[in-house]
């Protein structure tokens, strides 16, 4: 009896762990900020963005890093925060097309 108790209590810690992992999880922010950063690194390789703009836009990107782990600083990421997330990065990512079909290049 004392052995199955303290079963229940192993895996009931192992499940509030996972639900708080699950919680403070960020995938879609994560794979958004990777894509964005790699539409940025081929804008700089191809020329498409000057310093200025490849500067304003990699600001924009550590703003958006930082209200992540803002976020996360609590444990839990509300739905109210990963709006705010997907809106800022719903701009970010409007600003590298802006930024790569302008007429500006490297030069």
């Amino acid at each position: 009896m004392k052995r199955t108790t303290q079963l229940i209590a192993l895996l009931s810690l192992a499940g509030f762990a996972a639900l708080s992992q699950a919680q403070t999880a960020t995938p879609r922010v994560d794979q958004r900020e990777a894509n964005q950063q790699a539409r940025i690194d081929q804008g700089v390789a191809s020329g498409e963005l000057t310093h200025k703009e490849t500067r304003h836009l990699e600001k924009q990107q550590a703003k958006i890093h930082r209200a992540e782990v803002h976020a996360k600083a609590d444990g839990y990421v509300s739905p109210a925060e990963r709006a705010r997330l997907a809106k800022m990065q719903n701009k970010a990512s409007h600003s590298i097309e802006k930024a790569k079909t302008n007429d500006r290049t490297a030069g």
